[in-house]
This record gives C-alpha cells, structure tokens and sequence, in this order.
C-alpha cells in the first residue's frame, strides 16, 4: 500500500498523486509513505528515487539501531516505533531531502495514519514542507511511547502500595523491567538521533523549524529519565523483596533454634534413662519417672525464663 500526499507550485494540496507518471518537478513538495503488500511497490524507493542500494537493503533487514546515513540529495533515518502488544522495536525508515519525505515500514503504522490524517486537515499548505512532516512524525513516534511507561509506572505503584501479594511481586517486577530494557533499547538510540540531528551541519533545518525537534528531544531525555527511575525503582523493590524474604527466614531459624535448644537437655536426659543398665538405681525408685518428667518440665521451663530474658522472644528480635 502507498499513501501519497503533495503540495503543487500553486499550494494546492494532493492527496494522491499519480506515480505512473511522476516527476519531482511538478511538485513543490511530496510524501510517500509506503508499506509494501506486493512486490512492486518495494521497488518504488529504486525506481521512482534511485536510492543507494545499501539503504534499501537497510529498510529489508530489521532490525537496526536506530540511525542517520547521509545520502548526495537526502538523508536517510532508521526511527523505531512501539508495539503495544509485545513491546517490541518495529523499523521506520524515511528518507528526507528538501523536496520530498519518503516514509517505509515493513509493519503497519498506526503514527503515520494519524499523520496523514491529520497532514489532511491542515490549512496552511504553503508551510507544508519535508521537514514538517519529519518533524510531525517523530513527534508521534515520541508520543506513542509514554503510555508504555504511564503502564509499567502503574504496575510499580500497584505493587508497592501492596496489591499483589509476595509471590507474584517478583514475576511482575521481571516482566516490568523486561519491558523497560526493551524501551531504552528503542528511547536511547532515539535520543542519541535526535542530539545528533541537531548538531548536525549538514542538515539544512531552519532555525524556526529548529525549536520543535528540540522540542521532541526534551521530550525523548524526559522518557530516558523516566525509564532510569523506574529501572532503579525496580531494583529496589526487588532488594527490598530479598531482604524481607532473608528477615523472614532469619526468624524461622531462630525459632527453631529456640525449640531445637530447649529440648537438647531434654532429648539427653531421655537417652540417658533409655539406657537399660542393671545396676541404674533410679530405675527401682517408685515416683523416679515423675521425678524426671518434673526434672526435665522445671528445665525447659528455666531456659524459657532465660531465653526470654535474652530477648530470644522479642517481636522485633523474631
């Protein structure tokens, strides 16, 4: 499918433009935004533009870092968008020069419908340029990624305002740090891109169109710390996790500590008079078995008073 849109030398906007007879120089301005079904539309970024082999190659092989090639006549972009069922990188590639934007994807696009719906609408076609429409893109790009955070933000609030309970907190504290690494492997690079866009001297973009990609670069460092914080935010849910888990199992021990001390004595006194010695006197006394019953219930008795004056029993030492 290829979606057309161009502005005449009289600054009326067309919203299809006939590629079988295309010429540039018709046009003030022109995009294409294609996403190939069939085999002949992948063959427009050739034959209508002659693009250099090696950056059609690139749009063919996902997935790439995002990136920026410069090209005699254009520019050339690896940007990457969010899919919100798996969280995924999928590739955007465009192709910028000051007469026309080329957009590709191998995947549908949901940011370049709504711009092209909206590039539709606008009023002002004489300021309709390539540079525009980049700009417009990426600003779409960017927006697209902050509900992935807003949602993963909530999952981290959910658990630790303590909606889940202790088992499930760290199979969701994993998945929700999967899904911020596989955002700062798309944010990052697009941060970079962005940076790199802007010190660039062999762009030519204006110093009025300037602002808005600077625009879009606040807000790509506003995503890069958001992602910092909840990763760091993650990390400590998960130490704060391992440490109540270690306090928990340190009280257990420490409990069967107690148990396992008080009836040491008691296991020694029984052994002693399970031994079945002739000449063991105590075993002829008549009351001798609840002289030692009551022997080995006063014993444990005085090692409770002791452990618990050692504060063996304390809620804050358990």
């Amino acid at each position: 499918m290829i979606k057309t849109m161009a502005v005449d030398h009289s600054g009326s906007l067309i919203h299809s433009v006939d590629l079988k007879n295309f010429s540039l120089d018709s046009y003030k301005m022109v995009w294409l935004d294609i996403y190939p079904e069939k085999d002949w539309e992948g063959k427009v970024l050739k034959d209508l533009f002659n693009f250099h082999p090696l950056a059609i190659e690139d749009c063919f092989h996902f997935l790439q870092r995002p990136k920026l090639d410069y090209y005699e006549g254009y520019h050339f972009f690896v940007l990457h968008s969010i899919n919100k069922e798996t969280m995924e990188a999928e590739e955007l590639d465009v192709f910028l020069s000051d007469k026309y934007i080329v957009t590709f994807h191998l995947h549908q696009s949901e940011e370049t419908e709504l711009l092209y719906e909206k590039i539709k609408q606008v009023n002002h076609v004489k300021s309709l340029t390539p540079n525009y429409v980049f700009y417009e893109l990426l600003d779409k790009l960017v927006d697209f990624y902050f509900p992935r955070i807003t949602e993963m933000e909530e999952t981290l609030n959910a658990l630790e305002s303590g909606e889940y309970r202790i088992k499930q907190i760290m199979k969701q504290v994993f998945e929700t740090r999967s899904g911020l690494l596989k955002l700062k492997r798309t944010i990052f690079p697009m941060r970079d891109l962005l940076y790199r866009l802007l010190n660039s001297e062999r762009l030519s973009i204006p110093k009025s169109e300037r602002t808005y990609f600077m625009n879009v670069y606040d807000h790509l460092i506003k995503l890069s710390e958001l992602i910092s914080a909840n990763m760091d935010f993650t990390a400590e849910i998960r130490e704060n996790y391992i440490s109540v888990n270690s306090y928990r199992a340190n009280t257990v021990m420490m409990t069967l500590t107690v148990i396992t001390t008080i009836f040491m004595p008691l296991t020694f006194i029984a052994g002693v008079y399970g031994m079945n010695f002739e000449n063991m006197p105590e075993l002829r006394w008549e009351y001798g078995y609840f002289y030692v019953l009551g022997g080995m219930g006063f014993l444990s008795f005085m090692m409770f008073i002791w452990f618990k004056r050692k504060g063996w029993f304390d809620k804050d030492q358990i």
